[in-house]
């Protein structure tokens, strides 16, 4: 059962017939009793009424009932006066002919004629006589019968009423989920405005709220695509067009070292395209990839080492390696730790001076490493700016795209690492820092080669 207004319905209706019913056995069960007690003192003061009038007169029995005689309510009580000698003193009309009287004073129930009856006996021992007042059970019951029968009727003709009310009540009152429904349904899939929830009831503002998040949550998303693609049409469009210019110089130059020039020119401009190309796609390939992929262990020294062993280096930039670091292993994406460490090499031989040395150490005291170069630093009020999205700062470098520290921080959240970038206190330059918090479970110490220096804690 699919719809929400039939199943209310299904489960307001058999539970409020079912309290019904319960009301209508209490009823039954408290008038039952009251009328017995009600019956039982008409029988008590009939018989004390015919007792104070018995011996103030000739008294004749009356003639007995018979067969097919009015046995209603106006004819419900039989009385029989009897002689201590076993004589019918005198009897009312429609009374039985057997005795309805006992030997002891008070109720009793007795089965006269094949008939129960409810009889209450006076022995008055002064006049020699006993005073014997009954009625029928079964006329009993069928007035407790009749009683219900009137409160029953109504139920069941007013139910029919009921699941009208209730089925018009629950449209009702679903109305503002209907309205909110209608409201969606009528926008169109560019309008992502807040639904409105100031006049909805209490139960359905958390739904418009968490609508309302996510409406945000996709126009986020879709403004950042925008975005993306606005900043990566206007990186290509430079390049491109330089690629253009160079082409045609070297095709209108004479000049030997001219046309040498232009075509080396072409290719730094096809080798920043190739980047920029390469870096967007491993920024779409980053925010699609879940955050925990590929979980394994992976050696730092050896995966750096393939990573600068891959990447182009200036003759006069060495690089150090921290032996340490070969003694590093980290349980992760492979693939995310392999696009920090290259991002983050990549940024540091692009604004390296020439000579100098890029440092690659462990960082012990902390749990991860750092990369430290010898180029300008970054300005320290734009330390935080760097790593969003084609924000190349002041020092910027001529081929760089402004993506690469914002792909190594993204990555570097993937395995739940931490980046941080500050400018070198011991000379100028700038250090990229990558630390594991303690709560993390990226430092895999049981798979660690045996130790030639500390793994980080």
């Amino acid at each position: 059962m699919t719809s929400l207004r039939r199943r209310l319905f299904f489960l307001l209706l058999p539970a409020t017939a079912a309290i019904w019913l319960c009301a209508v056995a209490w009823i039954y069960l408290g008038s039952r009793t009251q009328l017995e007690h009600v019956l039982d003192t008409r029988l008590q003061e009939a018989a004390r009424m015919v007792h104070s009038l018995a011996g103030s007169g000739d008294m004749q029995a009356a003639p007995a009932a018979s067969e097919g005689d009015d046995v209603g309510y106006a004819r419900q009580l039989s009385c029989q006066i009897w002689s201590f000698d076993g004589r019918l003193v005198a009897r009312s009309s429609g009374a039985p002919n057997e005795s309805l009287a006992q030997d002891k004073e008070g109720f009793a129930d007795r089965v006269v004629d094949h008939e129960m009856w409810r009889v209450y006996t006076i022995v008055d021992a002064a006049k020699g006589i006993r005073i014997a007042i009954g009625d029928r059970i079964g006329l009993r019951d069928r007035l407790v019968r009749d009683l219900v029968a009137g409160l029953v009727a109504p139920a069941l003709l007013i139910i029919p009423l009921l699941g009208g009310l209730i089925w018009l009540s629950l449209g009702r009152g679903l109305k503002p989920l209907n309205d909110v429904a209608g409201e969606i349904v009528s926008r169109s899939g560019e309008d992502m405005r807040p639904v409105s929830g100031a006049h909805a009831p209490a139960e359905i503002r958390p739904l418009i709220a968490a609508l309302n998040s996510l409406f945000g949550k996709v126009e986020a998303t879709r403004r950042h695509e925008r975005e993306i693609t606005a900043f990566a049409a206007h990186e290509l469009r430079t390049p491109l067009a330089g690629l253009k210019t160079q082409a045609q110089v070297a095709l209108a130059a004479r000049d030997t070292a001219v046309r040498e020039g232009a075509l080396r020119q072409i290719l730094v401009s096809v080798d920043r395209t190739s980047r920029l190309v390469r870096q967007l796609l491993a920024l779409a390939k980053l925010e699609a990839m879940p955050a925990s992929q590929g979980e394994a262990a992976v050696n730092v020294g050896a995966l750096l080492r393939e990573v600068v062993a891959a990447l182009p280096t200036p003759g006069r930039i060495d690089v150090e390696i921290d032996p340490a670091l070969d003694d590093m292993v980290l349980r992760g994406s492979a693939e995310c730790l392999h696009l920090v460490l290259r991002n983050l090499h990549e940024n540091a031989v692009e604004h390296m001076r020439d000579p100098g040395r890029i440092r690659w150490r462990l960082l012990p005291d902390v749990g991860g490493l750092a990369v430290e170069d010898e180029g300008p630093g970054i300005p320290e009020p734009e330390l935080g700016l760097v790593t969003r999205r084609f924000y190349r700062g002041h020092n910027r470098s001529p081929t760089g795209t402004g993506l690469g520290l914002t792909i190594a921080k993204m990555a570097a959240e993937k395995i739940h690492a931490g980046l941080e970038l500050s400018n070198r206190g011991d000379r100028v330059g700038l250090r990229c820092s990558l630390t594991w918090s303690t709560s993390g479970s990226s430092i895999d110490k049981s798979s660690a080669a045996p130790a030639t220096g500390p793994l980080p804690a």
